[in-house]
């Protein structure tokens, strides 16, 4: 077992400043707190429905998202809230909708898997398995036919990897150089089997070699590293060169969703990645050992998120409950 000083840490990406590096451990710690407040509220009874937390992968969505540039668009399946305060989404508007508020950012009708922001190109939020992964294509698809340099990042796990729609997705998207990077946050154990039970070739990011499509695999608990592979697949979009893939090997330390014990995995499963891979004290120990911020200032940060937390549930569990009108409403677009 590995010791508390031999633990693996994250370097820095060439053109990572300082800065960056500590805007990501700011990026990170905010999606933590905000998901552990998300598990408690769950178990208070003030969000109903699924839940499905992202705690222990938040270095894949601050690192890709620091990658790309306003007007790129982004989606996701189910387990979204990290990417949605990724893009920037008010904690407020995203706690609101996790407890079915009218302050939500669907107006409390959506609730955890279904919210969206035109504002902040956020495009879901899907429930379906494998469901984003063709609108995400179709999204590539609109900017690339509306001219510019526009890129579409679209998250998806490693159980969906598995559906058919995905492939189809590759091969159009090969076929027309569409601009979107497919990023595959590889948690291991999808639903709840693991990925060598459910994948004949557990190489995710190989799926794409039928098809043309450049690949790579990255450690998903690096943020760094996220961030320095991001970079690269967003430029190889953005000049037109196709799509690409990025495999991200991360890990969950909740179940699958809020009502899953995730029985199928050991707890000195759990405890091991934690103490050796976590994305947080990884790079708080890179921001301490370079002296780019002290304890004290790592606190202060801390302090912030948790206000800014705190702030957020709050304003979900005051703000009023839809009216019952809105179920007539948002059903239909006029053209």
């Amino acid at each position: 077992m590995a010791t508390k000083a031999k633990k693996r840490r994250a370097k820095p990406a060439a053109k990572a400043s300082g800065e960056d590096l500590l805007k990501y451990y700011r990026d990170m710690l905010l999606i933590r707190r905000f998901e552990e407040k998300a598990g408690q509220l769950y178990g208070m009874g003030l969000i109903g429905g699924f839940c499905h937390l992202y705690i222990g992968q938040e270095a894949v969505v601050v690192g890709m998202q620091a990658a790309i540039e306003d007007g790129d668009a982004v989606l996701t399946s189910y387990r979204d809230h990290g990417h949605m305060l990724a893009c920037a989404m008010d904690p407020r508007g995203v706690m609101a909708e996790l407890t079915g508020r009218a302050g939500g950012y669907s107006k409390g009708k959506g609730g955890s898997m279904h919210m969206f922001s035109r504002e902040a190109n956020f495009y879901g939020g899907h429930g379906i398995v494998a469901a984003q992964v063709p609108i995400g294509t179709g999204i590539a698809f609109a900017q690339k036919y509306a001219g510019g340099d526009r890129v579409c990042l679209t998250y998806f796990g490693d159980g969906a990897i598995n559906q058919g729609q995905v492939y189809e997705s590759f091969n159009m998207a090969s076929l027309w150089d569409l601009p979107v990077v497919y990023v595959i946050e590889n948690n291991k154990y999808a639903m709840g089997t693991s990925i060598e039970r459910a994948s004949a070739n557990p190489d995710l990011h190989l799926r794409g070699k039928a098809y043309n499509i450049t690949s790579a695999e990255v450690d998903g608990m690096d943020v760094a590293a996220v961030n320095a592979a991001g970079t690269k697949a967003v430029a190889h979009c953005r000049a037109g060169k196709g799509p690409y893939i990025l495999e991200m090997m991360t890990y969950r330390y909740r179940g699958h969703s809020m009502s899953d014990p995730a029985k199928y995995r050991t707890r000195e499963e759990v405890t091991k990645v934690r103490e050796e891979r976590d994305p947080i004290d990884r790079l708080k120990g890179v921001l301490l050992d370079g002296g780019l911020a002290d304890e004290d200032a790592l606190k202060e940060i801390d302090r912030e998120v948790k206000d800014i937390v705190s702030d957020a549930a709050e304003f979900a569990q005051t703000s009023p409950e839809p009216d019952p009108s809105e179920l007539f409403t948002d059903i239909l677009a006029d053209a």
